[in-house]
C-alpha cells in the first residue's frame, strides 16, 4: 500500500496548525505512519499462513482464524490512520475556499488565509473533535474485537467444523504484543494531544473575546 497521500495530507495541514497541532503531525508520522510501514506490516504479513491449530481437520483451522480475529489487526490500523487523518483535509479545503475567495474577488480579503480564526477556527476545532472522537471509537471498537488490547500465545476453539476443543499458536506474539502496545499507546498520546489543542484554543479564543469586550466598554 502507498501511503504518499497521508504523507502529503500531514505535510499540508502542518502549515496551519498550532505548535502542538505539529507534534501531532510528527507523532503520527513518525511513530505510527513510518512505525506501520517499516516494521509492524511485516510482523504481520502471514499472520494467517503461521496460524497453526494442533488438527488438520478441513475447514477447522480457518474458522478459528476468523473466530479470533475477524478483521485483519494491520487492515485495521490502516483504516484507523486513514479515518484519523481524514478531518484534517477539512481545514485545507477551508483555506483553499479562502485564497479560492480571494481569487475570484481579486482583491485581498483576509490578512493570511491560513490563520486560525473567524470560520477556519470553527473548523479546525470541528476536525480536532472528529479526530479525538475517531481515535477513542478505534480504541473501543479494538478492545470489543479482541476482548482486550493482548496478544494470547494459545487460544482454544470448539467452533464447527473443528471435532472437540482444538488448541490454536499466534506466531510471534511477544513480538506482536510490544508493538501492539506502542501503537495504543501513540494512539492514546494523540487523544491527549487533540483534546490539549482543543482547550488551548478555546481558551485563547475565550481571552480574546472577553479582551475585546472588555476593550469596548472602556471605550
Amino acid at each position: 500500500m502507498s501511503w504518499v497521500f497521508l504523507r502529503d495530507l500531514l505535510s499540508g495541514v502542518n502549515k496551519y496548525s498550532t505548535g502542538i497541532g505539529r507534534i501531532w503531525v510528527a507523532v503520527v508520522f513518525l511513530f505510527r505512519l513510518l512505525l506501520y510501514v517499516a516494521a509492524a506490516e511485516n510482523i504481520w504479513k502471514h499472520e494467517h499462513d503461521e496460524f497453526e491449530c494442533n488438527i488438520k481437520q478441513p475447514g477447522c483451522e480457518n474458522v478459528c482464524f476468523d473466530h479470533f480475529f475477524p478483521v485483519s489487526h494491520i487492515r485495521f490500523w490502516a483504516l484507523q490512520l486513514i479515518m484519523v487523518s481524514t478531518p484534517s483535509l477539512l481545514v485545507i479545503f477551508h483555506v483553499a475556499y479562502r485564497e479560492n475567495r480571494e481569487k475570484h474577488h481579486n482583491q485581498k480579503l483576509y490578512k493570511n488565509p491560513g490563520k486560525i480564526d473567524g470560520g477556519l477556527l470553527c473548523t479546525y476545532l470541528i476536525s480536532l473533535i472528529l479526530k479525538t472522537g475517531l481515535e477513542i471509537f478505534f480504541l473501543v471498537l479494538f478492545y470489543k474485537l479482541y476482548n482486550g488490547f493482548k496478544i494470547p500465545h494459545l487460544v482454544k476453539c470448539d467452533i464447527k467444523p473443528c471435532p472437540s476443543t482444538v488448541d490454536c499458536y499466534i506466531s510471534k506474539p511477544t513480538e506482536k504484543m510490544i508493538f501492539l502496545c506502542f501503537l495504543v499507546a501513540t494512539s492514546c498520546l494523540c487523544i491527549v494531544l487533540n483534546l490539549s489543542e482543543l482547550s488551548y484554543l478555546m481558551f485563547k479564543y475565550s481571552i480574546k473575546c472577553y479582551l475585546k469586550r472588555h476593550v469596548q466598554k472602556q471605550q
